[in-house]
């Protein structure tokens, strides 16, 4: 007797969720597919975390496209997990569940001041400079002076899209209202704080290249925050990254003073701790560092030398954390789902029938998009040993049906939107922006996505 085909249910359609769909499809298994998506679009941190003056990155788009645009792969958007459906619910419709809901809130900073109003954290901001449909359509830009706690791309992002005059972000697909507030902000400077040294940082050498060469801005540093110990002179010769990120930074400490002629400046400031954001009335009004020092290793302690720096608003970048999902076991000082090479366990470390994780949710939001697919290569081996080993008993599910999980879904008044809607709202977007020379103007409310995506509008 033959067996029937498998029916997989991959839950969030980032990159992480599409390439394992991409990767499940390839594989021998005779094997039915459906990506679903909590919002009305799909491609997630990279529609929704990738700053919008960078196009390139945002390229990575069109190799997503092509994958789903194939047609073996099912698009289920607008379908929230553990409110339209749960875990019992997709057990119903599935054999295997595969849990790609990456990492999009932010990392606790816990220093004294970190919850006084004019203190941000950068997912929040990114979320919603980039157009997410779930944050709310205005910011508090009022700040003149500004710091950004962190020494990662998205800090630098955060510090380059507050600095940067919003005409310059007009030919990107930067939203109408963000444009509109960021024109209007009143920033002059923005600090950018980092408790390592140059040779410790995790920017990339192409952004913080980039950083230099942003209009009527002035990236300024200090050669006092500038020292490399035995540990930072290893990573500098063993890494060709590290080693262009030290030459861009040292290269700026030997620009003259008065060559700083932008009405804007970003500061990059080394061996800066945070330790204390500080307020007044409950508003931000400064923050405190404690100068560390390198230690010969890489790593840093304190020196109990501090200094406050007046700003008005402070933005944490120090990561992503993972959220808990309703029925699955979560990991709450990692902030992701407990797995053993992708394959979901409980508390007691036993196996869950048919449940596994990549992504983010699977190891922690570190790595880039080739780590995303070598991860989503080890789930689905896994899957694909557990389909070979558990044979007929492990096609459980009961109404196999791919009808039944949208009858179902629309039975609960969900507008589930497929990749058809997906391509409607595409082609909307498209057209907002043509008219000024734009590829695409982002639509942001959902009620409007949906409706478009639906044909509604």
């Amino acid at each position: 007797m033959s067996t029937p085909t498998l029916r997989v249910a991959v839950v969030g359609a980032g990159p992480a969720g599409i390439y394992a769909a991409d990767i499940l499809s390839k594989t021998d298994l005779d094997v039915s597919i459906d990506l679903f998506e909590r919002l009305p679009a799909p491609f997630g941190l990279v529609r929704y975390g990738v700053a919008p003056d960078h196009p390139r990155i945002k390229q990575i788009i069109v190799a997503l496209q092509k994958v789903l645009e194939r047609g073996d792969i099912r698009l289920l958007a607008n379908v929230d997990y553990g409110t339209d459906l749960k875990l019992d619910d997709l057990r119903q419709f599935y054999d295997a569940v595969i849990f790609s809901t990456g990492s999009i809130r932010d990392a606790a900073l816990p220093v004294p001041g970190i919850d006084l109003e004019g203190s941000y954290g950068a997912a929040d901001f990114v979320s919603w400079y980039d157009g997410h449909p779930d944050v709310p359509r205005t910011w508090p830009l009022e700040a003149q002076h500004v710091a950004v706690l962190g020494a990662g791309n998205v800090a630098l992002d955060v510090a380059r899209i507050l600095a940067k005059h919003a005409d310059d972000l007009l030919p990107t697909e930067v939203p109408a209202n963000v444009y509109d507030l960021l024109k209007a902000s009143p920033v002059t400077d923005v600090h950018l704080f980092a408790r390592r040294g140059p040779a410790q940082v995790k920017f990339s050498p192409l952004e913080l290249r980039e950083l230099g060469h942003v209009p009527d801005v002035d990236v300024i540093v200090y050669p006092e925050d500038f020292d490399f110990d035995e540990g930072s002179m290893a990573a500098i010769h063993s890494s060709n990254q590290t080693k262009q990120v030290v030459k861009t930074l040292t290269d700026w400490t030997l620009k003259e003073p008065e060559e700083n002629t932008a009405s804007r400046r970003i500061h990059l400031h080394f061996l800066h701790k945070p330790v204390e954001i500080l307020g007044e009335d409950g508003r931000v009004v400064g923050v405190r560092t404690e100068r560390t020092a390198l230690n010969g290793d890489g790593n840093v302690t304190g020196t109990g030398q501090t200094h406050d720096w007046p700003v008005q608003a402070v933005y944490r970048a120090v990561g992503y954390f993972g959220s808990p999902l309703v029925d699955i076991p979560f990991d709450d000082v990692a902030g992701v789902i407990p797995n053993r090479e992708g394959r979901v366990v409980d508390v007691d470390g036993e196996q869950l029938q048919g449940v596994y994780a990549t992504g983010w949710i699977k190891r922690g939001p570190v790595g880039l998009i080739g780590h995303t697919k070598s991860d989503a290569s080890e789930t689905i081996r896994h899957l694909g040993e557990d389909v070979a080993e558990g044979g007929e008993a492990f096609y459980t599910a009961t109404d196999r049906d791919p009808d039944a999980v949208t009858e179902f879904l629309h039975g609960r008044g969900v507008d589930v939107i497929t990749w058809q809607g997906w391509e409607l709202l595409d082609a909307y977007e498209r057209s907002l922006g043509e008219p000024h020379g734009r590829e695409r103007v982002k639509l942001v409310p959902r009620d409007e996505m949906v409706s478009v995506s639906l044909g509604r509008s």
